[in-house]
Order: C-alpha cells, then structure tokens, then sequence
C-alpha cells in the first residue's frame, strides 16, 4: 500500500478514527505534488495554499513522488544517460530531507538495464523498482518467442542503502523466469497449452520490445506480496516477495510455495487464454487499500480508457484471497468477473494518473494530463480540488501527524519457549499467516498453532504503526526439552492404540498444561495435570505431546498412535 497508500507500515489512526463516519469531510491536511520534468516539489493544504516546497531539484522529476513518516521526499528522477529510451524511463532516485538535503542519489541504468516508471518505498528503508533489461533476438528465440526480436521484460529489485550514492540488490525477481509457449517444443518454456498455466507469461501473447511495460508497484507487509500494472496487457499481478532470490526464479518456494510464478492477475482473462471481460483498457498504479482503512484489502486500478477513449475511471476488485494464495479454477478466468466498484473520473486521461484511497472513504484522484488532482466523497462528491499547470503523474494526501513524525521502529519479534514476545511499542496486533488474531493485543503472545506469525505496533503519538518481519514458529521445532534433567517427560506405552500414561518429573504441587499437536501443529487436545490422556480417538499417526509447566518451561514428545 503505497505511503497512505504506498507505505503500508503507518496507518494514520489517529485521523482515520476522527474521520471515519464523516463522509462530507475532507481527509488529511496536506497533498504532495511534482510537475513532470521540473525541479520543484510542493505539499499544498486542504485551502491550496503552499505549505512547503522542495527547491532546485537535480535532475527534474521523472514519475513518481511520495513522502516518507517525518517528511522526507522519495522522488524518481531523468537520469542523464541512459541507454535506453521511451516513456518514463527514470533510471534514477533520489531521497531528499524536509530541509532539502539530498540523502541518497541511488542510479540503476546501465547497457544491460534501466529502472523506469514507478517505485515502492518499503517498511525496512529499501525501495522496491520496475526496471528493464535486455533480452536479444537469439535469447527470445530460445525462450520460444515466434519472432527474433530485441525485448524488454521487466525485474523487480529491492535495492538497500550502503552510501549517499550506494546501494545493493538484497531480492530481484525478473518475469524473464516465469515465461511460457507452446509455439516451439524444441525451445525453452514450451507447454502444451498455456492457457493450463496462467501462473506464466505467454512470451507470444503481443511479442514487442516493451513487452510489459509495467507502470505501477506496490507492498502488502501482512501478505508479504507485491503488486504490479502492466500497460501492454491490461492486467495487474501479483506475486511472492517472501522468497529467496533462488525462489523467486523458480516455481515453488515462499510463503506461496509457488516461488516467483503469479499468485494472481486481473483485468484481461484473455491474456492467459480464457473468455471473460477485458476491464482494465490501460492500467496505471496497481496498489491495495492499505488494512484500517474503508473497503482494506481491496485492489485498485486506474483505469486511464475504463469508461471511454475521453473518460478514465477507478476500478476496486475484492481479491479471492485464500492464505497465502488466491482461489482459481483450473481453465476459467480469476475472480471476480467485473469490478467490485467504479469510480467515473471528472476527465481523462490516456496514460499515466493515479488515486489514493483515503482512510474514510474518499478517493484522491489525479488527471495526470491536465493537472487536475480532486478529492471525492464516498457518494462521488467533490470536496476539494487543485488544477495545475503541467503533467503531474501522482499526488498523494498526508496528515499532519505523517509529515511531522517519523515512524515506529519496525518490530522484532522474540520467542521464549512457546511465547513470542514483540519489542516495546504503544500498542499491539498480532497476525497468523496473514490473518489478524482477534484480541491479541498484547505485547506476548502464545500460539497454539505453528503458523507465521507477525506484530504490528503503534508509535507513541498514536498515529503511525509498522509491521514486524515474519516469525515461523513451529511446536515441533520449537518447544523441545528445556525442563531440566530431574524433570523429563515420560511417555507410554508408545506407540500406543489409545491410553497414555505422562511422568513429567514436576513436583507434585506444580501444575502444567498438556496439550496433543497433530503431525501440522494443529492444537487439538488440551488438558490441565493430566496424568493419561485418551488418544483412542486419534486416527494412527504422528502426533506430539508438549508439557507446559506454570513458568512457561516445556517438553515435547514424539508418539505414534497404531490401531
């Protein structure tokens, strides 16, 4: 979700629960503009007057502006240079103070590749960026392209700050491994159908240079996912960034277990083969809507022809989120079959532009050709504008508390025993494989399950929360013998048909919990100083039998249940 929508690592919960039943009302105090090929950046209020600007900025603006927590301004800039040329061709970023000093000029162009279009500012410090590289017409025609020609598929890379003009890849991931044909068998990438594999790129779908043109990037931190716009084909994808730089060029690996393949797409089934309706008719700026906020979890698309070759349009879609995964079957078109909500655009405009979705419902939306950035109600309203003279590609609404402040510190989290415990923050959500757990709102938290597990805390202002890396936590890996050697368990008979007997060597004053885990770590019998357990009921298998004592020390236990 990009910073209010691009930065997912703060939510602004202090405004979006003032704000939240006031549809009439403006959201936020402050806009973040750039003009195209200028050198200036402003924040306006919610009166159009200027609140602040950044100033003689080198080079001028390419695509994309955002702020980060405490107002710094993460800008793409038109490197000189570069080897390749087209639209939005950026090549270069830049972070930049409130105060204006430049804190990191980071280049990525090259001969062989070039970043261009959108970026993501991440939760960690990094920036996730869409860049080219070089495909020849040898290489294309052993990926089983039908036509000998030079292409331009896109990569992913998330690049670390190591100086003021140094960084490093720590994750890439290149549609160039995740291709397929059936047009050539004795080539690379050959299926017998590829509409049997909408988990791949059909390389001859519309063979050209560009041949995705990928225009917009975004981060979910509680999936762990990234989503992308692609011009050329009219859909959105998404895919695994849990994986391992090995992962994300193979298919399986990840919290997925798909490794870099699609998890999804969206907006053109024919692009993979099925019958359906094409919606999107060039998309810009693919993002979800950020968690707390209306209509979360939800998928969003500027739609520049979506209405008509003279009206662009808001496209929302409820995504079939399954775990890790997305719901499909086999040979059909992804879920769901049009639109969940559309917003008609007050003008249009045929490439470029972009919207927020704002914590209470509105929509901030820019016309990126004629300059016109409006926020609506959620009945469509306009409740406020700004026309500007020049190409503004983005504008993105921020409040106060977000300018002023900088974010929490990421969490960590620790695990002792079989209690994670967060890092000290205001406030706490706990998560379990991507799913908030109701009324874990406590700093320790005690699975019952193994799962992943991730924390979300709050800043001390109240306004701003961040999302921890994400913990597996695993019973049959985790809670092994930590009671001291007078203190073992016992159990038998084992293997056993049924009625276990448990010596755990406590005391007989001291009291622990025995629960039984199944072979997945699912939690399926617990009991309080139990000295047998009836596990007749159990089919034959692989069970574990864990003793928690009341200082939280524990023991587990492999037994084998056969009837």
């Amino acid at each position: 979700m990009k910073a209010l929508k691009k930065i997912y690592l703060p939510l602004l919960l202090t405004s979006f629960f003032s704000f939240t039943n006031l549809n009439a009302q403006q959201w936020g105090d402050y806009t973040l503009y750039s003009i195209k090929n200028s050198s200036n950046a402003y924040l306006i209020d919610t009166n159009n007057a200027t609140y602040h600007t950044w100033t003689g900025l080198s080079p001028s603006t390419a695509y994309s502006s955002y702020l980060l927590p405490g107002g710094t301004l993460l800008r793409t800039v038109n490197h000189p240079g570069n080897s390749f040329s087209g639209g939005a061709m950026t090549g270069e970023f830049q972070k930049v103070s409130y105060s204006g000093t430049l804190l990191w000029d980071f280049v990525y162009s090259t001969s062989a590749y070039c970043m261009h279009h959108d970026i993501c500012p991440m939760p960690n410090g990094n920036v996730l960026v869409i860049a080219y590289e070089s495909k020849t017409g040898p290489q294309t025609t052993q990926a089983g392209c039908s036509s000998a020609i030079t292409m331009w598929p896109d990569k992913i890379v998330e690049i670390q700050q190591t100086g003021p003009t140094t960084g490093t890849v720590v994750w890439e991931w290149h549609l160039w491994d995740h291709l397929c044909q059936s047009f050539n068998a004795a080539k690379d990438n050959y299926v017998s159908s590829t509409a049997a594999h909408p988990e791949l790129y059909n390389i001859n779908l519309n063979p050209q240079k560009e041949v995705w043109h990928t225009n917009g990037l975004d981060y979910n931190p509680v999936l762990d996912q990234i989503i992308m716009s692609s011009h050329m084909n009219n859909e959105a994808y998404i895919i695994d960034h849990s994986t391992t730089i090995a992962e994300a060029a193979s298919h399986s690996g990840g919290l997925s277990g798909k490794g870099g393949d699609f998890l999804y797409r969206w907006g053109n089934p024919t692009a993979y083969g099925q019958t359906g309706t094409t919606i999107f008719n060039v998309v810009h700026d693919a993002h979800w809507i950020p968690e707390g906020y209306v209509n979360e979890g939800r998928i969003v698309g500027f739609n520049n022809n979506g209405i008509s070759m003279s009206q662009s349009c808001v496209d929302q879609i409820t995504p079939p989120v399954s775990g890790y995964n997305y719901s499909y079957t086999a040979n059909t078109a992804y879920a769901p079959s049009t639109y969940t909500s559309r917003l008609s655009c007050t003008g249009y405009t045929s490439n470029e532009g972009n919207s927020q979705q704002l914590p209470n419902g509105n929509q901030l939306v820019c016309i990126a050709f004629s300059g016109l950035i409006y926020e609506v109600d959620p009945a469509g309203t306009t409740i406020w504008s700004k026309s500007i003279t020049g190409q503004v590609s983005q504008a993105f609404r921020y409040s106060a508390c977000y300018v002023n402040n900088t974010a929490p510190a990421i969490p960590t989290i620790t695990q002792n025993v079989s209690v994670l415990t967060s890092s000290a923050a205001t406030t706490y959500q706990w998560y379990l494989n991507g799913v908030q757990i109701v009324g874990a709102t406590s700093q320790n938290y005690t699975p019952s399950v193994s799962g992943i597990y991730l924390v979300r805390v709050t800043d001390a202002n109240g306004c701003m929360f961040s999302y921890s890396a994400n913990f597996n936590f695993s019973f049959t890996t985790s809670v092994l013998s930590i009671f001291n050697n007078q203190n073992e368990l016992t159990i038998f008979p084992n293997p056993s048909t049924g009625i276990v007997t448990i010596e755990t060597g406590l005391n007989e004053n001291k009291n622990y919990i025995v629960t039984v885990l199944d072979a997945m770590g699912k939690n399926i019998i617990t009991a309080e100083n139990s000295k047998t357990l009836d596990l007749s009921n159990l089919e034959n298998g692989i069970y574990f039998i864990s003793v928690i004592s009341e200082n939280q020390t524990s023991v587990t236990k492999k037994i084998s249940i056969i009837k």
